[in-house]
């Protein structure tokens, strides 16, 4: 299987299975001399943990992390760094009546049709549980990040047809909440949704807003590999996402351009600057300075515990009730996720803007 690889000069080379031995990732391209130690990584691993809530799966695991390399004395070396979550709580029994059926919505005719062969138990590396190594990393790549003064902030914005008032919103609220909205009076009502959903045996999905925050401008690869299209071919890596727009996104495309444009004002105390926000702080495939704004639709969790028709690997019709232990919605799971790749994204693109002018290489090695 190709595909597990992702990055240019911050790499990250991700591995496991959901009910195998374990999962995890390694991160080439880091620099030496960040501070860096499990707590930090556990503490990003612990906002995607399973059997925190009602509203995810009750999988019992710790997800603790273990650092195999790459770090000495609470600093990175500059080598690859290798970590590792070790799987506990498999219940792969669950699984064993669709081994021969094909689950709606899930990976499984498309994995036979590819490979000839799957691994059926929770879905293999298209399970959910993939993301743990994406997380790990991305605890790493925030952590350059705030080296730089940049911030990613990602939470719940809608849940099914409840979404946010952002004048009651406030990011601090998001810890707060058990679908990770920072609204809570909007997080209580899409409770109260959801709950019902559940009750009839039925799934939800929503959206995740991810705000980027001190990210200068000049960042971006101009053709292929522009900032917002390696940021949407980030997030669209993730399983559950169905969408994504920056900015204003689809919103655009039903106004005109006099009311989409970003005026530019010169400041002689901000510099120059933009007076809206509407290309969601990217133009031309090229940061501007302003907050970069994207958000991620994720679709209702596909295994839901009631009958539904299928087929079997003999072409016959059939029905089949999915048993285990599954997410109604993965949706506040989904949002240090989304983060993550964010971050990864970003810190690659950093890492490639620093020899864009010869300037900068001039002055980095005549120090």
């Amino acid at each position: 299987m190709s595909g597990s690889v992702y990055g240019t000069m911050f790499k990250i080379a991700t591995w496991g299975e959901s009910h195998g031995a374990g999962i995890g990732v390694v991160i080439d391209g880091c620099p030496a001399g960040l501070l860096l130690d499990e707590q930090v990584v556990q503490d990003f691993l612990n906002r995607r943990k399973p059997g925190q809530t009602m509203y995810s799966s009750p999988r019992k695991e710790d997800d603790k992390v273990s650092i195999l390399s790459g770090v000495f004395e609470g600093r990175t070396t500059g080598t690859p760094i290798s970590l590792v979550v070790f799987n506990e709580n498999q219940r792969s029994g669950d699984y064993t009546q669709i081994a021969s059926c094909y689950r709606p919505g899930h990976a499984d005719y498309t994995f036979d049709q590819k490979y000839g062969f799957r691994d059926y138990r929770g879905g293999g590396r298209s399970s959910a549980r993939e993301t743990i190594g994406r997380v790990a990393a991305g605890a790493v790549a925030s952590a350059i990040l705030r080296e730089l003064g940049i911030k990613v902030h990602a939470y719940t914005k809608s849940i099914g047809p409840i979404t946010i008032d952002s004048q009651n919103a406030d990011i601090a609220n998001t810890s707060l909440s058990p679908l990770s909205m920072p609204d809570l009076e909007a997080s209580k009502k899409a409770e109260e949704y959801l709950f019902d959903q559940m009750k009839d045996h039925n799934s939800v999905g929503g959206v995740i807003e991810c705000i980027v925050t001190g990210m200068p401008a000049g960042i971006g690869e101009p053709v292929f590999d522009k900032l917002d299209a390696s940021l949407a071919k980030a997030i669209m890596s993730i399983g559950a996402i169905k969408g994504i727009e920056i900015g204003d996104g689809f919103h655009a495309a039903t106004v005109t351009g006099a009311d989409n444009n970003d005026p530019f004002i010169y400041d002689t105390d901000l510099g120059l600057r933009k007076t809206s926000n509407h290309a969601g702080g990217i133009l031309g495939g090229i940061s501007d300075g302003a907050d970069i704004i994207l958000r991620a639709a994720v679709k209702p969790t596909p295994s839901i515990f009631r009958p539904q028709n299928t087929v079997n690997k003999d072409n016959e019709n059939v029905e089949i009730r999915i048993q285990g232990r599954h997410d109604p919605i993965v949706v506040p799971r989904a949002v240090v996720v989304v983060e993550s790749m964010v971050a990864i994204t970003l810190v690659d693109q950093l890492f490639m803007g620093m020899t864009s002018q010869i300037g900068r290489i001039r002055d980095f090695y005549s120090r």
